[in-house]
């Protein structure tokens, strides 16, 4: 069947016109996976356009770069996982460029210094107000850095810590004590943050004590054992599915 001339896309049409959201790029392409996801689940659809998430490039010399199997690994998590169709790579963009409105979920990580310039803090308060969602996980040594960041970007908005009940830990995967440990770092306990809008929408989550993102690496990059690459992949899936949904 051809979703352009069903009445599954008229369907799609009249939500994002009830929404008045049409003007939004991001939550368009947000609200079309997920339509697409139901379609198929549905069997009346097969996948126009597979879904990736973007690396964030930044200034400052932190390491944006590191890791590259990571966003490939969930990616294909995802796939097996969820009827989310999925791209192979990643994309790699910065907040100087406009192509960051073609993605609805970025990702930053890296290890030590993060700025951005005034135009940077702008174009990233422009994206999550049209709909983006930021994630970022620390590698370790970027925590005062990123948190100084986000105060200039966002003054009047304080990171939230999530508590293990908060939804984005039982979306698709349950997990009960909440955020879950994948490397020691300082040993202290992994903590979860978030920033969300003036609607409670989720717009920034910041990971902290844990390295969520490490732990998607290709086996052979950290030697994780089998069951924390599982775990790891598993929280990965639920702040995409949440993300997604909310």
């Amino acid at each position: 069947m051809d979703v352009k001339n069903s009445r599954y896309c008229k369907l799609m049409s009249r939500i994002l016109t009830q929404h008045n959201i049409f003007p939004e790029k991001i939550i368009v392409k947000k609200i079309t996976y997920l339509i697409i996801t139901v379609l198929i689940t549905l069997n009346v659809a097969s996948a126009t356009e597979n879904f990736t998430i973007a690396r964030l490039r930044y200034s400052g010399g932190g390491d944006w770069y590191n890791d590259p199997s990571v966003i490939p690994n969930l990616l294909n998590k995802l796939n097996e996982v969820t009827n989310i169709k999925t791209a192979e790579e990643q994309e790699i963009v910065s907040f100087k460029d406009n192509k960051i409105l073609d993605y609805p979920i970025t990702y930053l990580t890296g290890h030590g210094n993060v700025t951005f310039n005034n135009e940077e803090q702008e174009n990233i308060r422009n994206y999550l107000k049209k709909g983006g969602f930021l994630y970022i996980d620390d590698d370790y040594g970027m925590d005062e850095h990123i948190r100084k960041e986000l105060r200039n970007i966002f003054p009047n908005k304080n990171l939230q810590e999530l508590p293990a009940a908060h939804s984005l830990f039982d979306c698709f995967y349950k997990f009960n004590n909440g955020l879950p440990k994948i490397h020691k770092h300082d040993g202290k306990r992994p903590q979860a943050f978030a920033l969300f809008n003036e609607f409670g929408r989720m717009i920034v989550l910041y990971t902290y004590e844990t390295n969520i993102s490490d732990g998607w690496a290709s086996p052979n990059v950290h030697k994780d054992p089998p069951e924390i690459r599982e775990k790891a992949l598993k929280m990965g899936v639920n702040i995409v599915y949440y993300v997604l949904t909310h």
